[in-house]
């Protein structure tokens, strides 16, 4: 049970939100939080405190986490969807659940590109099998996923926090122009996905003091484990 709790390193994250765009440096687009945990027991018990067989209050990952984590993205992206991709996209998207309901399931529904919508994507980089599995489900490049893996590699396991990490890594590495987009995702017990898109108003001047010291030398190689 104690095996678990060192997963996660201590994160935090800091954000001030105003309504003057003079000051601010992003715009808030859409906010969206799909829960599953009225699904299935899986879901609800997929991160549970409990005791173990010896009385140690700990916190359980069942075995389930990738399977239901994928299932809450799909709720997630369900949901946003509609309102941030292009209407070739939703088309598409939709025109395959049509095919695939007549079909018996035959078809796979269409997943849409949205690389379409986002010029950046932060996601939670809560190990390296969430981040694999985020990416093959959205279909990102390695360079879209880079800012989560070298927040994983310099940071750790942050739990959600990490996005804030990841989004001033973009910055750090000057890569964040104005009018780009950013899609935040981020997982938590529940189950639960929640997702914040942004867009840029003014990129950062220099970088995040998270990363001023150490970001030149990033990215770095991973090797397959």
């Amino acid at each position: 049970m104690q095996l678990s709790n060192v997963l996660f390193r201590m994160g935090g994250a800091a954000v001030l939100l105003a309504t003057s765009s003079a000051r601010a440096r992003f715009r808030l687009k859409h906010v969206s939080r799909t829960i599953t945990a009225g699904a299935s027991d899986s879901s609800h018990r997929c991160i549970f405190q409990e005791d173990d067989a010896e009385g140690n209050v700990g916190v359980n990952l069942s075995k389930d986490l990738l399977i239901v984590a994928g299932d809450a993205l799909r709720a997630n992206i369900t949901a946003v969807g509609p309102v941030v991709l292009p209407i070739s996209e939703q088309l598409q998207f939709a025109l395959s659940i049509i095919a695939s309901k007549l079909l018996n399931g035959r078809v796979k529904p269409y997943v849409p590109n949205f690389r379409t919508a986002f010029e950046h994507f932060c996601i939670h980089s809560g190990g390296r099998a969430v981040i694999d599995k985020v990416q093959h489900s959205l279909g990102l490049s390695d360079e879209n996923v880079e800012p989560s893996r070298m927040t994983l590699h310099r940071f750790g396991n942050t739990s959600s926090s990490s996005v804030w990490y990841e989004l001033a890594y973009i910055e750090a590495k000057g890569r964040m122009r104005k009018g780009d987009r950013a899609w935040m995702i981020g997982f938590g017990a529940g189950f639960k996905c929640n997702s914040a898109t942004w867009e840029c108003i003014r990129p950062a001047a220099e970088p995040d003091s998270a990363w001023a010291a150490c970001v030149h030398r990033y990215p770095v190689n991973i090797p397959e484990v």
